[in-house]
């Protein structure tokens, strides 16, 4: 029998924005428990994405979340000795955490001077439909669409 799920634990808004998805993002962005340390990366990123572009940075910071975020993605199940890659529909809180985890692992392999700097060019890139982020997004529609054949092996 299968145990209980876990509860989902109430996540408070970030101060400045007070915006929920700014502190889940803010979460994933931590490294070592430094909240504050990753608040500053997060606030001058979107300041430097204001600056550049000379429009909201919260707003284009949540398009190039909604431009990365994917709809499908494949799963691997074998099937009498073979394996497929099937092309599974994402729940809603894994697609936030995917486009989320994306935007900030490719910002990490940038070649800016900070990491601000990073997460900014990466945002803007996002949100013009550029970048590595936005890249695997259409890297992983690409694959579920080459395997739509064997979408009929989901269960």
């Amino acid at each position: 029998m299968r145990r209980k799920v876990a509860k989902k634990h109430p996540i408070l808004p970030d101060s400045k924005f007070g915006d929920v998805q700014v502190s889940v993002f803010v979460n994933n962005l931590m490294k070592d428990g430094k909240k504050s340390t990753a608040f500053k990366i997060f606030y001058n990123a979107i300041d430097q994405v204001s600056e550049k572009t000379g429009e909201d940075g919260l707003e284009l910071f949540k398009k190039a979340l909604e431009n990365v975020t994917p709809g499908v993605e494949v799963r691997s199940r074998r099937v009498g000795g073979a394996t497929f890659q099937i092309p599974t529909p994402i729940r809603d809180s894994r697609k936030n955490s995917l486009a989320m985890s994306w935007l900030i692992s490719f910002a990490r392999k940038r070649n800016e001077k900070s990491m601000a700097d990073r997460l900014s060019a990466e945002i803007i890139a996002a949100s013009k439909e550029e970048g590595s982020a936005f890249k695997k997004k259409e890297d992983t529609h690409r694959m579920a669409e080459a395997n739509k054949a064997f979408s009929h092996f989901r269960f």
